[in-house]
């Protein structure tokens, strides 16, 4: 199971990490402005880096326990930023449902791991 948790949410941090590069009009549509189009280009990067080697690790199975490290202190951190700074309307409101979905990312994580 923590082959497919990985490439989950490798595809997703891929997706969402490309985002801002491909399509920053867009990103900013939905997540409203920003100030520091290189600094959500350079997350972005750092995320689709992060989603690709999950990626490449699910593939192979070769989910170790630095690989899963990796997932869900990753995922901890951003959904700790995203509640942070919401709650203090830094950032837009939407940014809470990222924050659930590294939730269920991590709860994905801790099932895969006690099965």
């Amino acid at each position: 199971m923590e082959a497919t948790v990985a490439q989950v949410q490798g595809g997703y941090f891929l997706i969402t990490g490309q985002w801002p590069i491909f399509s920053i009009r867009t990103f900013i549509m939905v997540t409203g402005p920003k100030t520091d189009l290189w600094l959500v280009k350079t997350v972005g990067a750092v995320l689709a880096v992060i989603g690709a080697a999950l990626i490449a690790a699910g593939l192979a199975d070769q989910v170790t326990q630095a690989v899963v490290l990796l997932a869900v202190a990753s995922a901890a951190a951003l959904a700790a930023v995203d509640v942070i700074y919401a709650s203090r309307k830094i950032i837009a409101s939407v940014y809470l449902l990222d924050a659930v979905l590294e939730a269920a990312l991590i709860a994905w994580w801790v099932a895969s791991l006690l099965l």
